[in-house]
C-alpha cells in the first residue's frame, strides 16, 4: 500500500469521529426505533412478493416492460475547443432487436456561442440529456405501446430539465395507459430526515435518506411514503423505498400520482427483475445503461472515424490528451 502521511492520517480520523458523533443515533444500535418513527411519522413498511411467473408472463403478453436510460460524454479541452455527444435508448423486453436510440452532438466550434459559467452549462447538459430520455421513452411508447416505462433516475429531473416534452409524455402515458416509473439508485432525498429533525431537534445538519436507510429496511421490504410527508406529492409524484436485493442499500422509486395505485405492484415488478445477490438495481435496467454508454474509448473511436484527421487534431484534441 502506497505510504500515508501523518496529516492526513489525523484527518481522516477526524472525519471519522465526527460522522459517528453525527449520526449516533443511527449507528450505535437503534435500529428498531428508528423502524418505529418511520413507521408511525413516514410510512407503512411492508414485505412485498416478486412476481409469480404467471403474472410476469402476463406483464410481457400486455407489451412488456420497456428500460430508458441516457449518456453523454466529451472530448478536447476549455472553451470552445470541446465537443459533447448525448445518447438515449429506450428497450423494451418484447422488442430486444429494435432499440431505440436518439443522439444529439453539441460543440460551440460552431454554435459560435459565448462561454458561459458550469452552473449553466451543467444545466443544459442536464436539460439535453433529460430531454432525448423523454422522446426516446414518448418514440417507444407511439412504436411499442409497452405495459410500463422503468426511468433510469427520478422522475422530477425530468420534470426540472425535459420541459414540455416532459409534460407530453406523462399525458401519452395516462392516455395509453402506460405506466411510467422512476428507479433511483443513488437516493438524495431527505424526507426522514427533515421529519426526524423536526421531532428531535438536537439533531443537526443535512440527514439524507440514503444513510439512514442503509441496513435498515430487510430484503423485500417496502417504504410506501405518505403524501402529507412527501416533497415530491405536489408536484405529482408518489414515492417509496425498496430493498431489493440483500445489498444494505435501498433504492428509490417514483410514479406519477395519477398512477399512485400501481406503486406496490411496479415495486414487485422491480424487485422481480433485481437479482437477489446485485447491489439492487433492475436487471433490464443494467442492460440498458450498459448498451446507451458512451465509453471514452468509443467517444475517441467516433471522432477519429468521423471527423477529418485536420479538424480532429485541430479542434478536440486537448494538451491533456497529447500527454497520455
Amino acid at each position: 500500500m502506497y505510504s500515508l502521511n501523518s496529516e492526513l492520517k489525523t484527518k481522516l480520523q477526524v472525519i471519522n469521529t465526527a460522522i459517528q458523533e453525527k449520526y449516533g443515533l443511527i449507528l450505535d444500535g437503534h435500529k428498531e426505533r428508528l423502524r418505529d418513527f418511520i413507521g408511525a411519522e413516514i410510512g407503512l413498511i411492508n414485505e412485498i412478493e416478486p412476481l409469480s411467473p404467471e403474472e410476469l408472463a402476463g406483464l410481457e403478453k400486455r407489451g412488456g416492460i420497456c428500460g430508458v436510460d441516457g449518456s453523454s460524454n466529451r472530448a478536447g479541452g476549455n472553451y470552445p475547443h470541446f465537443i459533447e455527444v448525448y445518447q438515449a435508448l429506450a428497450l423494451t423486453t418484447t422488442r430486444r432487436d429494435d432499440p431505440l436510440y436518439l443522439a444529439e452532438i453539441y460543440t460551440p466550434v460552431i454554435t459560435d456561442e459565448e462561454d458561459e459559467d458550469g452552473e449553466r452549462r451543467e444545466e443544459q447538459k442536464n436539460q439535453k440529456l433529460a430531454g432525448l430520455e423523454v422522446q426516446a421513452a414518448i418514440k417507444a411508447i407511439q412504436l411499442h405501446r409497452p405495459y410500463a416505462i422503468l426511468m433510469d433516475g427520478g422522475l422530477i429531473r425530468y420534470n426540472i430539465y425535459a420541459g414540455e416534452v416532459w409534460d407530453e409524455l406523462v399525458q401519452l402515458c395516462e392516455d395509453t395507459g402506460t405506466i411510467l416509473v422512476g428507479v433511483i439508485k443513488d437516493i438524495k432525498t431527505r424526507v426522514i430526515g427533515e421529519q426526524l429533525k423536526r421531532n428531535y431537534p438536537e439533531l443537526k445538519g443535512n440527514l439524507y435518506d440514503r444513510e439512514l436507510l442503509f441496513g435498515l429496511l430487510d430484503y423485500r421490504e417496502l417504504l410506501l411514503i405518505d403524501e402529507a410527508v412527501s416533497k415530491k406529492e405536489p408536484m405529482g409524484y408518489s414515492s417509496a423505498f425498496l430493498r431489493s436485493s440483500i445489498s444494505p442499500m435501498t433504492i428509490g422509486l417514483d410514479i406519477i400520482e395519477s398512477q399512485r395505485g400501481h406503486l406496490t405492484d411496479m415495486a414487485r415488478l422491480v424487485l422481480t427483475l433485481t437479482p437477489q445477490n446485485s447491489r439492487g438495481v433492475p436487471l433490464w435496467i443494467d442492460i440498458v445503461d450498459k448498451e446507451v454508454k458512451i465509453s471514452d474509448q468509443m467517444m475517441k473511436g467516433m471522432l477519429e472515424r468521423y471527423l477529418d484527421r485536420g479538424v480532429y487534431e485541430r479542434f478536440f484534441v486537448s494538451e491533456r490528451d497529447k500527454r497520455s
